[in-house]
């Protein structure tokens, strides 16, 4: 098989006309207490209201519409912390396939509700002690199941992509052109794709990748030119963002594209939880919050300038979102 290459803005482009009337064309909002607080304008687009409630919807459906039922008669399988799981599921109902997903034990109930109310099979594994990517790819050939990772998938940079050639055609109707653009980043498909998106339509954008503390591989990878590991599996709030280092694909094409990486702490991240709660009205999961909380916390020079903000999923378990609020 030949090694993967990654995708082009003509991929991003190709898959936001796959998509079209699949996945939900997210708005591209303000806020006046946001851009006061701030001292610039920020273009925020809420995600979390995508299809399953993350922008993963996108790249799932993407890579798996393009699949053929005969060639892959175990349906697709892949492991995620769970926005993709869902995404994965719900593309495969759609398209009628069967889907496994690889979850971590410790996901989120909504995260593992969602993805059995799609109807896919949940195998669950220890994120501190076992290899995701080894039980997903024995299921795959057990099944005859086609892998489809999580980020490092052409297919699923190219999906994931979309939002920002959304975004960046939002902005242009609006009469904005966006300075710098900021969104989470774990294993980097996200980001990827935004920036392919976001420099083709305007060379001059910065993308900045925001991670947890603690798992800070794409600033790490960023400054020495090669893929770094993150020492730990888990202890953030943001499980969503947790992947181990960048994937290969991706930082083939975030070590051109991105003007660097900005790291945010749990606690940063709860302030813009509520925040999004209190003031934009929106619920976000941890992950989802963090280009949110680099920004409210100054992680960024954004006065006089316009930013682009992806908030990327609202799915947090009730009880986890009411002590944060509570707090």
């Amino acid at each position: 098989m030949e090694p993967q290459k990654p995708p082009t803005f003509d991929d991003v482009a190709a898959a936001s006309e796959r998509l079209a009337g699949m996945a939900v064309k997210t708005p591209l909002i303000e806020s006046t207490v946001l851009n006061a607080r701030v001292g610039g304008r920020v273009l925020i687009k809420p995600e979390n209201l995508q299809r399953m409630g993350a922008f993963k919807f996108r790249g799932a459906y993407n890579a798996v519409s393009q699949l053929s039922a005969d060639q892959w008669p175990g349906g697709v399988a892949t492991c995620s912390s769970g926005n993709h799981a869902g995404g994965v599921a719900e593309a495969a109902r759609l398209c009628g396939m069967p889907a496994t997903i690889v979850m971590p034990e410790d996901a989120p109930e909504i995260k593992l509700s969602r993805t059995r109310a799609a109807g896919a099979e949940i195998v669950t594994y220890n994120r501190d002690k076992d290899n995701r990517e080894q039980i997903a790819a024995d299921i795959s050939s057990e099944r005859v199941a086609c892998y489809i990772s999580p980020y490092d998938h052409p297919d699923i940079i190219a999906g994931q992509g979309t939002s920002g050639l959304e975004l960046m055609r939002q902005a242009q109707e609006q009469g904005v052109t966006p300075d710098c653009l900021l969104a989470p980043c774990g294993g980097g498909g996200l980001i990827a794709g935004l920036a392919l998106a976001a420099k083709h339509l305007n060379p001059d954008i910065e993308v900045f990748a925001v991670e947890p503390e603690g798992f800070d591989d794409h600033a790490r990878s960023l400054a020495s030119g090669e893929r770094e590991r993150n020492e730990a599996v888990s202890g953030s709030i943001c499980d969503a963002l947790l992947a181990p280092m960048p994937g290969e694909l991706t930082f083939q094409v975030n070590s051109k594209l991105l003007s660097g990486a900005l790291t945010v702490t749990d606690e940063e991240v709860r302030d813009a939880i509520r925040f999004a709660f209190n003031e934009l009205k929106l619920v976000l999961e941890p992950g989802g919050a963090v280009a949110l909380a680099a920004l409210l916390n100054g992680h960024i020079e954004v006065k006089d300038r316009t930013v682009a903000l992806i908030l990327s999923g609202g799915n947090i378990d009730g009880d986890q979102f009411a002590d944060i609020l509570a707090a």
